[in-house]
C-alpha cells in the first residue's frame, strides 16, 4: 500500500482547528484495492479535518461520477456520486474500528491513512442495482432489451392465466389457506 501513502495525514504536526484536504480519485486508486467494477472513475473527495485536543473529526464529501455497467443490459453508463461520511477518531489503549463512525487508535499514533474510508465511501454511494437511465425512460435501444421484452409475459397472457378454470378440489384447498 505504499502507493496510497498520499492518503496518509500526519496529524501530530497540525495545529488545532480545521484543515482541508482534496483528493482526486481515478481508476488507479481502486486498482490498489483490486476492485474492478468501475470502467472509469472521476470523483473528488473534499475532506474537512478538524483537530481537537482529545479527538479528531473527519468529514468526507464525495462528488463526481463513475462509469459502470448496467445490471440489465450490460451497457456502460455514468453513475453520479454524491455522498458524505463523518468519522470521529478517539485515542485509547488499543486500535478499535468496530463502530462505523468512531475509530479508536492508540495514544502513540501520529498519522492516519484515510484511503480505505474513501474507498468505502465511493463504493457504498452506488445503488445496489445499477440501471442505465435509458432503460428507465425507454430511450436505450439494445439487443438485450429487445430479447427481454420478447420473452416477458404480456398483460394479456397474465389475464388469460388468471381466467383458466381450475379443478374445484384445488379451489377448496386454496380456500383453506385464506380462511385463517
Amino acid at each position: 500500500m505504499k502507493a496510497l501513502k498520499g492518503y496518509t495525514i500526519q496529524f501530530v504536526g497540525l495545529k488545532e482547528g480545521e484543515h482541508t484536504f482534496k483528493y482526486d480519485i481515478d481508476k488507479s486508486f481502486f486498482d490498489h484495492f483490486e476492485y474492478e467494477d468501475f470502467n472509469e472513475v472521476s470523483v473528488v473527495i473534499d475532506l474537512i479535518f478538524i483537530k481537537k485536543s482529545t479527538l479528531l473529526q473527519l468529514n468526507f464529501k464525495a462528488s463526481g461520477s463513475v462509469n459502470v455497467d448496467c445490471d440489465v443490459t450490460n451497457e456502460p453508463y455514468d453513475e453520479v456520486i454524491e455522498d458524505e461520511f463523518e468519522l470521529v477518531v478517539k485515542f485509547g489503549e488499543d486500535y478499535n474500528d468496530d463502530n462505523d463512525e468512531i475509530l479508536v487508535i492508540p495514544h502513540g499514533e501520529y498519522e492516519l491513512n484515510v484511503a480505505h474510508y474513501i474507498y468505502e465511501l465511493v463504493v457504498l454511494a452506488l445503488p445496489n442495482k445499477r440501471v442505465h437511465p435509458g432503460v428507465e425512460d425507454g430511450t436505450l435501444k439494445s439487443e438485450i432489451l429487445d430479447k427481454l421484452n420478447e420473452m416477458s409475459i404480456s398483460s394479456d397472457q397474465k389475464e388469460t392465466e388468471k381466467n383458466i378454470d381450475t379443478d374445484p378440489r384445488w379451489d377448496s384447498l386454496k380456500k383453506l389457506l385464506t380462511d385463517k
